[in-house]
């Protein structure tokens, strides 16, 4: 079948030793790649109840047809394991420049297990995968380690994947970095390639997988591009990035702030994608094959952190340390942001702990003194969390474990035990939904129903058919994750287009009838892992400050029986259980 090399690589950290499997066409075509591939060999490779930091537990990376094709959107590859911080499925993705790299090693998915008895780095290539001895590397920042690793391999053509400091002590949030900024963030992964004490994957070779249909790729490809040109929302990604959604949820009252109390801040126009573009003087950057260019690459101008560069911040990275820990000033965002990177921690978590902390010392459930506002004390609180200093060392355990720590289990905002992004279900209903169902615990990116809800797709507090739509959103965004392209492309690939894609890589042609069955097919087996480690209906819920705790002038919060109502539509949909069980395979 095309579009594959049906290989995989298996490779034993404490043996060192390593061996390429064949991937049958069958399960390709089950499972098509990326999201599917991933989960199909978690299942199937990762014992039931694995304690996430132990040898056991499996780290496998995969990636999609599409991967090192003309496909605009799809320089990305994605990490599946068992997650540190939730003990339940963990996926990750990452954009930027090293996608080809990876493919061009000549495998669909990789597969580390065990643990290595010393610090190593991987160099993985079409021909044999190196153990490099990496004490030298062990305490470095990732870009240090990008930069070293590079010069060590010497092959210019070769994509790094490193962890941080806060990898390599075990954070719970720790993520994986490449091209300094770009992030597999979310769930920890970072903190299990630190468990296996492996500080870096660097990957380069000559393997260029087929396509079905190369001249009829170019020809999409072209189409694509030229619709790209005038497209409304990829001029908006362009010219503005996701920073542009601190003006527009503040405007409907849902940008969280002060640790989930507000859904507005005060001086939010300090914040906008606007003034961080004439703040930062920010140049736009692009991922390999794609034309959105979202990313915006910044520079501080003046103050403490002159000079300082970064991509970013993203909306994310300024809705958690912007608005939930209360700081108004961007450069500082920026300052915070790129401490986060080089140490390898995920923003949104990082964020929303440090504001946890800020609520902690303000209702005095901990004794130390952090200010909601203060950009000295975040920072302060990150490089504890890094190297587990004072309440860092709590920290760093996530926040299920701060909450029962200091007493706060009722405060805390999570959803089985990662917090959610910048969009306030109390006004997003619909973003509830997905939260509450999520594989990997409150994510937004599994199906973006955000966009429905703030496009006016439909209204944000209906109730009755939301489920219908948000179904259809993450059945069509299950699909852009097993290929794996972009989210920002998720207004052209819809289903026509996803059709298009598949055929024109794997030569399978399927109807949307087949597209949602494959989707769904998916969906399930995130599903039956999560019941496998313990997940029931009761974890798919909401904190009950969503639910109890009024938000805004209109005191508006998410009715518990409209949450349950869409969630019991939620699981008629999917076809399982009332109990949140698939009735089939």
């Amino acid at each position: 079948m095309k579009g594959f090399f049906n290989r995989l690589l298996r490779i034993n950290l404490k043996k060192k030793t390593y061996r390429a499997e064949p991937i049958p066409d069958e399960v390709l075509e089950k499972t098509l790649g990326g999201k599917g591939l991933g989960t199909y060999l978690l299942l199937g490779n990762n014992p039931v109840g694995v304690d996430p930091l132990s040898p056991e537990n499996r780290f496998i990376i995969a990636l999609g047809p599409v991967t090192d094709t003309a496909v605009p959107g799809s320089s990305r590859y994605g990490i599946f394991t068992k997650s540190p911080l939730t003990g339940i499925y963990s996926e990750s993705y990452s954009g930027g420049h090293v996608a080809e790299f990876i493919s061009r090693a000549g495998y669909d998915a990789v597969i580390l297990e065990g643990t290595s008895e010393r610090p190593v780095y991987l160099e993985i290539t079409d021909e044999e995968v190196v153990f490099h001895d990496a004490p030298h590397l062990w305490g470095k920042t990732t870009y240090e380690t990008d930069d070293i690793v590079k010069e060590e391999i010497g092959n210019p053509k070769t994509a790094v994947l490193s962890i941080g400091p806060a990898g390599e002590n075990l954070v719970r949030f720790a993520v994986i970095e490449n091209d300094y900024w770009r992030s597999a963030g979310r769930t920890g992964v970072g903190a299990v390639l630190g468990s296996k004490k492996v500080k870096a994957l660097a990957f380069h070779g000559n393997k260029r997988r087929e396509v079905h249909d190369p001249e009829g790729l170019e020809t999409f490809f072209k189409k694509i591009r030229e619709r790209g040109k005038t497209d409304a929302g990829a001029k908006a990604y362009r010219t503005l990035g996701t920073p542009m959604l601190v003006a527009i949820n503040n405007g409907i009252g849902g940008f969280p702030s002060k640790y989930w109390h507000l859904g507005t801040f005060e001086g939010w126009e300090a914040l906008t994608a606007e003034t961080m573009n004439e703040k930062l003087k920010t140049r736009s950057r692009a991922c390999a094959k794609c034309f959105m260019a979202c990313g915006k690459l910044s520079t501080v101008q003046d103050g403490r952190h002159k000079g300082l560069q970064i991509e970013g911040p993203e909306y994310e990275t300024i809705y958690a340390f912007g608005g939930l820990c209360m700081i108004h000033d961007l450069n500082e965002i920026a300052y915070l942001n790129a401490i986060c990177d080089q140490m390898g921690m995920d923003t949104i978590t990082a964020g929303n702990l440090c504001a946890f902390a800020m609520e902690a010392s303000e209702t005095g459930k901990i004794p130390e003194k952090i200010p909601y506002g203060d950009p000295v004390a975040a920072a302060n609180l990150l490089m504890d969390i890094t190297f587990h200093r004072g309440i860092g060392k709590v920290l760093a355990e996530g926040i299920r474990h701060a909450a029962k720590e200091w007493g706060m289990e009722d405060v805390a905002i999570h959803v089985k035990g990662m917090e959610p992004a910048g969009y306030e279900p109390r006004v997003l209903k619909g973003m509830g939904l997905a939260y509450a169902t999520s594989c990997r615990g409150a994510c937004h990116l599994r199906a973006t129903f955000y966009k429905a809800e703030l496009s006016g797709m439909i209204d944000k507090d209906q109730i009755a058919g939301k489920a219908e739509l948000f179904v259809d959103f993450e059945e069509r965004l299950t699909l852009h994750d097993v290929l794996i392209v972009c989210r920002f492309y998720r207004d052209m690939y819809l289903w026509d287009e996803l059709g298009e894609i598949i055929r024109l890589t794997t030569g399978i042609d399927l109807d949307r009838d087949g597209l949602k069955r494959l989707a769904s097919h998916v969906i399930d087996l995130t599903r039956r892992f999560n019941l496998r480690e313990g997940v029931t209906k009761a974890d798919d819920t909401l904190p009950k400050r969503f639910f109890e705790e009024p938000l805004g002038p209109e005191g508006k919060v998410l009715r518990r029986e409209d949450f349950e109502r869409m969630l019991a539509d939620y699981y008629r949909l999917r076809g399982w259980s009332e109990e949140g069980v698939p009735l089939t395979s």
